[in-house]
């Protein structure tokens, strides 16, 4: 097995031809070390905004294939230019862009979103790049960019070239894909935000896309879909001599609909204190120890709704730590439901989602008794006589629906 990675660098690190030239001694680093690196780089800081605003304020309505040719456009002048400081440090480059014979990423037709088309990119991907890698040629591969089957420019949306390097590293079976960033490490929060954020030294994939589709800038939410769980994603700074943010685990692809087996019961807390909301550590801590688990919770100014896993056994105790505790003046439980999650990459870009959730079961007289969106998840809370019911119809309507888009072919 060709040992290999996937080297890709963003447009905040190609800002200049000294952070170029410090990106190409990373290269050659690998290649010293007898490691194959394919190349994604991002356009230079600000060319593909410039060049969106560029396009629209000229022809505001022109279409999106029209707009993807020329925000293309960035990637392609990135490239070359890092071709050339790549050159300079004695190593062979080979530009792939979407007019170069090697180009392998392939995607449907959705404009200014396009999603990839695995197996025709994956069968492009070892035809065309593993045999330069083979021949210890560098690939420059354009990031964010993709090809329709009938040819047209597509782009992959903002963030989209982290997408192509994490593609790459799954068809090419790499090491490890690098994401060079402008910084060393992703943080427990936004340092500009947060004065005591701490680096953190490695994340599971459901954790980077939860923190990704919550705002977080390290990685786009998009990328996690293609992950190869024997492939990390590794965080690092152009400077960086330190390990940075591994990202291991498998990927997150799949769009899933299933229900929990034990029964749940909602729980409603009314007449709510000043204080209770500083209580809530102690409440959660009661149905802990009574042996219950909380799966879900909905709260307003005066009144809060939670969803209990075991909530029957533990009804009393609880009832008597809110009343005594002031936490709230009264408790109604509503038992016997289950909780249904809808789980998937793309949820949070999917419209008329809830929608599509609700309406099957309201046609067929099935009563939501609550919903919640956590994250790139749906909870919905069902009489358990109606689970079964309730799986069929949303499997039925949501499987049908292009939610996962066309990596599913």
């Amino acid at each position: 097995m060709l040992e290999n990675i996937v080297l890709k660098f963003g447009g905040s690190v190609l800002e200049n031809e000294k952070s170029m030239s410090k990106a190409a001694i990373k290269v050659k680093q690998f290649k010293e070390k007898g490691i194959e690196v394919s190349v994604v780089v991002s356009a230079i800081g600000g060319v593909t905004d410039n060049l969106f605003k560029m396009a629209r304020n000229t022809s505001p309505d022109a279409p999106p294939e029209y707009i993807d040719n020329i925000i293309s456009m960035g990637e392609r002048t990135s490239a070359r230019i890092f071709a050339a400081a790549l050159k300079a440090s004695g190593l062979e480059p080979v530009v792939v862009d979407p007019d170069s014979s090697y180009w392998p990423i392939i995607t449907d037709s959705k404009h200014l979103d396009a999603n990839p088309i695995v197996s025709e990119t994956e069968r492009l991907v070892s035809e065309r790049i593993l045999p330069l890698l083979k021949k210890s040629l560098v690939p420059i591969i354009c990031g964010f960019i993709g090809k329709s089957l009938d040819g047209k420019i597509t782009t992959l949306g903002r963030g989209g070239s982290d997408t192509t390097a994490v593609l790459l590293g799954r068809m090419l079976k790499s090491k490890e894909v690098v994401l060079i960033k402008d910084v060393d490490k992703v943080f427990s929060s936004d340092p500009d935000k947060v004065e005591d954020a701490m680096p953190l030294s490695a994340l599971d994939s459901e954790e980077a896309l939860a923190l990704s589709v919550g705002g977080a800038k390290f990685l786009h939410h998009k990328a996690i879909r293609y992950k190869d769980e024997h492939v990390k994603i590794r965080i690092l700074g152009l400077d960086s001599d330190d390990s940075g943010t591994v990202i291991d685990g498998k990927a997150i692809s799949d769009l899933n609909v299933e229900a929990l087996h034990e029964q749940a019961t909602m729980v409603t807390i009314v007449g709510l204190t000043r204080d209770a909301h500083h209580q809530l550590g102690g409440l959660l801590k009661v149905v802990s120890e009574a042996g219950g688990k909380v799966v879900s919770i909905g709260s307003e100014l005066k009144s809060m709704v939670i969803y209990v896993i075991g909530g029957k056994k533990i009804l009393r105790r609880l009832h008597s730590h809110i009343v005594n505790t002031k936490f709230g003046k009264a408790v109604s439980s509503f038992d016997d439901l289950v909780m249904i999650v809808i789980k998937g990459p793309a949820l949070e870009t999917s419209l008329g989602l809830i929608q599509k959730v609700t309406q099957p079961l309201a046609k067929n007289g099935i009563n939501i008794f609550g919903i919640v969106t956590v994250s790139s998840s749906i909870r919905v809370f069902v009489l358990e006589s109606d689970r079964d019911k309730s799986l069929k119809l949303l499997r039925k309507t949501l499987f049908a629906s292009d939610i996962v888009g066309e990596e599913k072919k």
